[in-house]
């Protein structure tokens, strides 16, 4: 264990590259996940078919979709002697369902109907039953008999899309002519040119839904390409709904705003939550994890933090359960739980792990459709068509910003426009355009502050706890962006 200075035990990251993770835990005999089982495979061997990590190990048994099939020996036995013996010959008597307008049989003390019964239909009804003397018989008029023979019903069957007026089937906001209210009384039927009262509150609610969103109004302006245009018959860019979809998380995101919580921690101050970030930036980069799983890792953080009070011993426990939640709701194969408890080296156990998840999924309220920076700049910069090595740059500051605590409190759509603008600046390439402006929905005057509180993060010399972002953006494969000399705040707005 390791101790910092501000006294919180931290466990250090194991190092978790392909071939060492695979190989240490083959040796420790440890569960361990899809992607470091495979690098452990030399080339002499053959790559099993992929299964479930934890799947119990299968001793000679099979086991059948209807049912458990053993494979021992008395089993086989018994197989063959009934396979021998010749099958029994079943006789099936077919039940005839009544359909809907038949005539169902009289009960007990329905047994006489009148010589004139009044019929609905050519149905008998029960009504006409009430007054009849129980020296009469129940004799049922020919003519009554053929009117129900006669017509046949038709009823709506799986492979039957046209819809008749005899069709058995109707769905939930039809009109119905013949509707009957509880009472037996039949309802009023409304008229033909008005709207049924379901589809009115449906199509009120979605009118509301529209007008709040400005839905289907997006008109371009002129000298702005339209990226969703260019892109509209790509089924993979959705650029039907995109536009749409990013107004709605904009809206989303008063829901998810974190106020100040520091001063309410007693046992927890910046500094630790910078390392636990740092920590958790070090698990996304090992297990490979996506960009999307680390930032909502952090944003469940802030949330569980800003609402419960955690000592400094389980600070990283509740790093852990977030960066496992995040995996499961973002990632393909998410790494399984004894990772993660490998990870930790061995500071939690299994259930205090399960207990942690389950406490912040109650906190959130099962809510993980949160807003992220993240996308908002994935979406703004190819809108923009901004080149790769500019978004890289952008991708830095952002993720730099999330050991930031002042950045906690900022909404993630301004904190992605602001760390874009100073990309841009950063490589003397442009200011704000316009076509940033029409997709982002934010002047420069709207995130001034924040392009200013990014530039001064990047100043602060850095310290050798947290050197894991700039050590991961310094690569050649992300174009070694941490080492682009800075500008000075006058220089931003120039």
């Amino acid at each position: 264990m390791k101790v910092v200075s501000e006294n919180i035990a931290m466990a250090p990251l194991k190092p978790l590259s392909r071939a060492v993770t695979g190989a240490i835990r083959t040796n420790q005999k440890a569960s361990v996940s899809t992607r470091s089982r495979s690098s452990v495979l030399t080339n002499a061997q053959i790559r099993p078919k992929r299964k479930a990590d934890f799947s119990p190990v299968k001793e000679n048994v099979k086991r059948s979709a209807m049912g458990d099939i053993t494979n021992n020996k008395k089993f086989d036995d018994k197989k063959k002697a009934t396979l021998k013996q010749p099958a029994k010959k079943t006789i099936v008597q077919v039940k005839t369902l009544p359909s809907v307008r038949t005539v169902l049989k009289p009960k007990q003390n329905e047994n006489v109907l009148p010589p004139q019964a009044p019929c609905l239909n050519g149905v008998v009804t029960r009504a006409a039953v009430k007054n009849v003397t129980t020296g009469q018989t129940a004799v049922k008029p020919k003519e009554a008999l053929k009117e129900i023979s006669n017509p046949r019903i038709k009823t709506r069957l799986s492979n039957e899309f046209e819809k008749t007026e005899e069709s058995l089937y109707s769905s939930a906001l039809e009109e119905l002519n013949d509707s009957v209210s509880s009472s037996g009384a039949k309802a009023k039927t409304p008229p033909s040119d008005e709207k049924s009262p379901n589809l009115s509150v449906v199509s009120i609610v979605a009118q509301q839904l529209q007008n709040k969103l400005n839905l289907g109004i997006h008109e371009v302006p002129e000298g702005v390409p339209d990226f969703d245009k260019e892109n509209w018959d790509d089924v993979h860019q959705v650029s039907h709904y995109a536009m749409d979809i990013f107004n709605y998380m904009k809206s989303r995101e008063p829901q998810f705003e974190i106020a100040d919580y520091m001063d309410r921690q007693v046992c927890l101050t910046s500094w630790m939550r910078s390392l636990l970030v740092d920590w958790m930036v070090e698990v996304q980069e090992s297990f490979e994890l996506n960009h999307e799983t680390l930032y909502l890792g952090v944003k469940l953080v802030d949330f569980y933090l800003s609402r419960m009070t955690v000592g400094k011993e389980t600070l990283q426990l509740v790093g852990a359960a977030s960066m496992f939640i995040a995996s499961k709701y973002d990632e393909r194969i998410p790494p399984a739980i004894n990772d993660f408890l490998y990870i930790c080296d061995g500071a939690y156990t299994c259930r205090e792990l399960v207990r942690m998840e389950i406490n912040i999924l109650k906190v959130c309220d099962f809510n993980l459709g949160i807003p992220i920076s993240y996308r908002f700049l994935r979406r703004y910069a190819r809108c923009a068509k901004i080149t790769m090595p500019v978004l890289t740059l952008a991708r830095f500051i952002l993720e730099y910003s999330l050991m930031d605590y002042a950045t906690v409190t900022v909404r993630d759509s301004k904190l992605a426009s602001a760390s874009l603008y100073l990309a841009l600046k950063m490589k003397k390439i442009s200011g704000w355009t316009t076509a940033l402006e029409f997709y982002s929905g934010y002047k420069l005057e709207d995130f001034k502050e924040v392009v200013i509180l990014l530039n001064d993060g990047l100043h602060k010399k850095p310290k050798s706890p947290l050197m894991t972002v700039r050590n991961k953006y310094s690569h050649k494969i992300f174009f070694e962006v941490a080492k682009i000399p800075l500008i000075s705040n006058e220089e931003l707005f120039v």
